[in-house]
């Protein structure tokens, strides 16, 4: 392995997946020299995150994605949700959250995330302050007094690279969080996802359905071609099980599980399993490093919120940026601080709600199974509660970032882009 000499920038953006390439698109329109470094072979469908599970995108996440220029090419490839439709196997009382009710368009947006890869990736060959290593990996980070220094692997040369800011953007298991200092707590649900997609006997007729159950929650999403993604939450053990049924008897077990709402279920598409677990980081900084999608918290896909969440970390911390001015530190611990504050709220409270709904549908204790149900029912009876609850996807922030209110990160003639050495 050979060597190169050290290069530098102003932010380096360890991670290409969406939150990662979503920051460096966010990133284009500042005076910023921004490096993206991605372990795989490219950004764009070959990506691992970029495949043919799907993601809820969120009205927040819909203006961040128009922001950056990318939503006009992903809407042709996505399938609104109308209405969401929630119920408990067993139980009496469900809910129904609807659209037009709260004079909205749709709740969210269900599209592939090779779909939004793809579009993220584009978007980010045109940006002239935006250079992508790839492949290349971290293998380790120190920090110093003005720059954090990144040592990587690519091409078969080692390289060095410091940068002024390093961004934390590489999953659950994030060497640069690691290399920063900060911790993480993981929480096992002892739950393993199950996802792929069917064809049922009826139009989805642009429905969400979230199905408690006592192996876990089902999620069925509306999807193109009248398809529905499907999310089925099991233990590890009936997870194995099922993964291992022949697409009629696997359909058949499903359908027994959910119901018939939607007919009889089609055979499933290719079957994948992920295993469930909330991660949380100790903290949302390190000395020159912001951390934020799965490496700062990993949720459950019970609210279908992760991303989401991820987006706004990424449209926060853009926008600390951009109001700091070229002559910024971007690094600096003044703005650091400012994005922690600034996502405390939101993070910990959807952390907290996620999380509790885990606990909440997962207990088998009879009186609060029973008290579920009653719920159920007075929240479907409660204009107020359902209008509180279609805010979700917006956040818990008391101030959104411009981009989640549809505004552009800076004013048009303010926006200038330096062009990377």
């Amino acid at each position: 392995m050979t060597a190169s000499a050290e290069a530098a920038c102003d932010v380096a953006i360890v991670g290409g997946g969406m939150v990662g390439a979503s920051l460096a698109l966010a990133l284009a329109s500042l005076p910023l020299d921004v490096v993206v470094i991605e372990a795989a072979e490219g950004l764009g469908a070959p990506h691992p995150s970029f495949d043919t599970r799907t993601t809820a995108l969120s009205n927040g996440t819909r203006r961040i994605l128009t922001g950056l220029g990318v939503w006009s090419e992903i809407v042709r490839d996505a399938t609104p949700i109308r209405r969401i439709h929630v119920s408990e196997r067993g139980r009496f009382g469900s809910a129904v959250l609807d659209a037009s009710e709260q004079q909205i368009d749709a709740l969210g947006y269900v599209v592939e995330n090779r779909v939004i890869g793809s579009a993220l990736a584009r978007r980010l060959r045109e940006a002239r302050n935006v250079r992508v290593l790839a492949p290349a990996s971290v293998t380790a980070a120190t920090t110093g007094a003005d720059a954090v220094r990144l040592e990587l692997e690519a091409g078969g040369e080692a390289r060095t690279l410091g940068a002024r800011l390093a961004v934390a953007a590489d999953g659950a298991n994030s060497l640069v969080r690691r290399e920063a200092g900060v911790g993480a707590e993981r929480i096992d649900y002892g739950q393993v996802a199950v996802i792929t997609t069917l064809a049922p006997e009826r139009f989805h007729d642009h429905v969400a359905y979230e199905r408690f159950t006592p192996a876990g929650p089902i999620a069925m999403l509306p999807f193109g071609g009248g398809r529905v993604g499907v999310v089925w939450t099991l233990s590890p053990g009936e997870a194995t099980r099922v993964q291992g049924l022949d697409p009629a008897a696997f359909a058949a077990e499903l359908q027994a599980a959910f119901g018939w709402r939607l007919g009889r279920l089609g055979a499933p598409a290719a079957r994948n399993a992920y295993p469930l677990a909330l991660t949380r980081a100790a903290a949302q900084k390190g000395a020159r490093v912001a951390i934020m999608g799965n490496a700062a918290q990993g949720l459950h896909p019970i609210a279908g919120q992760g991303f989401n969440l991820g987006a706004r970390d990424a449209a926060t911390l853009a926008e600390v940026l951009a109001d700091a001015g070229a002559a910024c530190d971007p690094g600096g611990a003044e703005l650091l601080d400012r994005y922690v504050e600034w996502r405390h709220a939101d993070r910990r409270a959807l952390i907290a709600f996620t999380d509790g709904l885990v606990r909440l549908f997962g207990t088998p204790f009879p009186p609060l199974r029973a008290a579920r149900g009653l719920g159920l029912v007075l929240f479907d009876l409660c204009p107020p509660a359902k209008s509180a609850m279609s805010r979700l996807s917006l956040g818990f922030a008391t101030r959104l970032p411009r981009l989640a209110r549809g505004l552009p990160l800076v004013a048009p003639e303010s926006a200038t882009q330096a062009v990377a050495p």
